[in-house]
C-alpha cells in the first residue's frame, strides 16, 4: 500500500489591506465564447524531427479525468506538434492500472479534474485520480515511465495534489501573479526566472530568449526529490487563494510565491517527470468572438513550442544514448 505523501500546509495569509486591486484585468473571469483550440494555427519551424514521423515514443494523452485538454480538443495543436516530431500520439481514456500503462511510454496529464468538481469549481477540490490509480502511476514512473503532469490554476492544483505529492511536488490551489498582478509571465534567462539546462536550449547551444506562461498556479518542490528547476517565478510573485475560482474580494488569501515554481523536472526511481503549473503554454487557444490568442500562437510566446519539444525529448531521452527508452513496436 502506497503511504499517503504529507502536503505540507499553505502558508499564512497575508493581511487583505496588502491585496492589489481587483481592477487589474488579468483578476477578471473569463467571457464570452469559452477556450477552444486554434483551428487556424500553423505551426512554426522547429528543425528536423527527433524521430521518423510515426516511429517515435507512444504518447498518451488522459482523458479519462473530465480533462480540460484533450488531443482532439484544446491540445490539439499540442498533438500534432509532436506527431510532426516523429511521436505517436492518441488520447487516453483508461483507468491508470499497470496493464494499461504498460501499452505507453509518455503519458500526458493535463488538468484533470474530479467528477465532484467538473461544473462546480468551488472548494472542497476532490482528487481526479483514485488512489489507485496513484498507487499504479507511481510504480509505473518508478519502473522507467515517464510523466508530464500539468496542473493550471484552480481548482486543477486540489485535483492532482495528492498525484503530485507522491513525486515530492507540492502544489498550491489557487492563481499565480507577477509582482506587477500579470497572470501571464515571460520566464528570461539572467534574472528572469529562466533556468538553463538542455531543456532551455536551441541546437548549437544557444538558450532560449525567454518562454511564456498563461495565468496558472506555482508549486514547490520537496527538497528530498532529485528535480531540476526550469521556470522560477521572479521574486514578489504571489499566490490568490479564492474559494471559488476566478472570484476575487479583498478577502481572498494572499501568499508570496517567492522560491516557487511554474515547471521543473523530475527524476523518479527510474522514471521521469516533467511538471508544470500552467496548460495553455504546451497548445495553442483562443477565447472570445476576437479569437484572443493563448499559448505558442501568442505574440509574446514566439519560444514555446521549441521549448515544448525540448520537454517531450527530454521526457523520451532523446539523445541520451543507451540510457534512452527503447521505442515500443
Amino acid at each position: 500500500m502506497r503511504r499517503r505523501a504529507r502536503i505540507p500546509p499553505l502558508l499564512l495569509a497575508v493581511p487583505a489591506s496588502l491585496l492589489l486591486a481587483s481592477a487589474c484585468e488579468t483578476l477578471a473571469p473569463p467571457s464570452g465564447p469559452g477556450q477552444r483550440g486554434d483551428e487556424r494555427f500553423e505551426l512554426p519551424d522547429t528543425g528536423p524531427p527527433a524521430f521518423a514521423v510515426g516511429t517515435g515514443l507512444r504518447v498518451a494523452i488522459d482523458e479519462a479525468h473530465h480533462n480540460y485538454h484533450t488531443a482532439d480538443g484544446r491540445y490539439r495543436n499540442f498533438a500534432e506538434l509532436l506527431r510532426r516530431d516523429g511521436f505517436r500520439v492518441d488520447g487516453f481514456a483508461a483507468t491508470l492500472a499497470p496493464d494499461a500503462l504498460g501499452a505507453v511510454d509518455v503519458l500526458v496529464i493535463s488538468n484533470a479534474i474530479s467528477a465532484q468538481n467538473a461544473e462546480d469549481w468551488t472548494l472542497p477540490n476532490h482528487s481526479a485520480l483514485s488512489e489507485s490509480e496513484i498507487e499504479a502511476l507511481e510504480a509505473w514512473v518508478a519502473g522507467g515511465g515517464s510523466l508530464l503532469l500539468i496542473a493550471d490554476h484552480m481548482p486543477m492544483p486540489g485535483a492532482t495534489a495528492e498525484l503530485a505529492a507522491a513525486f515530492g511536488i507540492f502544489f498550491h490551489d489557487g492563481f499565480a501573479y507577477d509582482p506587477d498582478g500579470n497572470g501571464r509571465m515571460t520566464f528570461r534567462l539572467d534574472g528572469g526566472g529562466l533556468e538553463d539546462h538542455s531543456v532551455t536550449r536551441l541546437e548549437g547551444g544557444a538558450v532560449l530568449p525567454f518562454v511564456t506562461t498563461f495565468t496558472g498556479q506555482a508549486f514547490r518542490l520537496s527538497e528530498r526529490v532529485d528535480a531540476i528547476p526550469l521556470l522560477r517565478v521572479v521574486d514578489g510573485s504571489y499566490l490568490l487563494l479564492p474559494t471559488k475560482a476566478w472570484e476575487f474580494s479583498d478577502a481572498t488569501p494572499r501568499i508570496p510565491a517567492d522560491g516557487m515554481l511554474q515547471g521543473a523536472l523530475v527524476r523518479h526511481g527510474r522514471g521521469r517527470v516533467a511538471v508544470f503549473g500552467e496548460a495553455a503554454a504546451f497548445t495553442a487557444q483562443v477565447q472570445g468572438e476576437d479569437r484572443r490568442p493563448m499559448g505558442m500562437n501568442h505574440p509574446d510566446a514566439p519560444h514555446n513550442a521549441r521549448f515544448v519539444l525540448n520537454v517531450m525529448r527530454w521526457l523520451a531521452a532523446v539523445g541520451e544514448g543507451s540510457g534512452a527508452p527503447a521505442r515500443a513496436d
